[in-house]
């Protein structure tokens, strides 16, 4: 249960996650279909936050970077 309710991997992944979009948008160029995926990342790292959260603070956090992730998803799709 302990480890079930354990959330710092998937908040580790979405540091990685957001350092590694932060570090394409610098570089430039073509990164649409990068971004595109990073997003998928994102999106599947915070619906894990969601499922294991035990509280409805954490839970809503969670809701809000998903609504966050599908603006960004939508703005990445217009990139490329």
């Amino acid at each position: 249960m302990a480890v079930r309710a354990d959330v710092r991997e998937e908040l580790d992944r979405l540091r990685a996650h957001a350092a590694a979009a932060r570090s394409l948008i610098a570089g430039g160029g073509a990164v649409g279909r990068k971004l595109d995926f990073l997003t998928q990342e994102l999106n599947r790292e915070a619906n894990t936050l969601c499922s294991k959260a035990q509280g409805m603070a954490l839970k809503r956090i969670g809701l809000d970077l998903k609504t966050a992730v599908d603006q960004m998803r939508e703005q990445i799709q217009n990139v490329e």
